[in-house]
């Protein structure tokens, strides 16, 4: 959402194509994500209560990969800055990330292996 300009100019493609592209990648990826993350949840942290560090502790791990990714690819074109407001979208996503993050990690908590084994 961020990068359409830059991704526009370096790939020669239409703006639209490249904000349908990035809309499409993004729904997959929070599809995905989240199965993802309440498998990998269930599996490695189980019902303890320690899994809500993660709530927490993806403030260190955001800050360092925007920082290299920033080291690595500054923005050298002018055109290619977002729109002020995109700022503020992504500040509203910082917010209500961690609240994602809480109520997987509580659904994953609460969601065991209720399936009637027998023998």
């Amino acid at each position: 959402m961020l990068n359409v300009y830059r991704i526009s100019r370096l790939t020669n493609w239409e703006i639209g194509t490249v904000n349908i592209l990035t809309g499409v990648i993004l729904i997959v990826d929070v599809i995905g994500g989240t199965i993802l993350l309440v498998f990998l949840t269930k599996k490695w942290l189980g019902e303890r209560k320690a899994n809500f560090w993660t709530v927490i502790l993806w403030v260190p791990y955001f800050v360092l990969f925007i920082y290299i990714f920033a080291s690595l690819f500054p923005i050298t074109y002018g055109g290619d800055a977002p729109n002020p407001v995109t700022g503020l979208l992504a500040m509203g996503g910082f917010i209500v990330y961690p609240f994602y993050i809480l109520i997987l990690n509580f659904f994953s908590m609460i969601s065991g292996d209720k399936t009637i084994k027998t023998a």
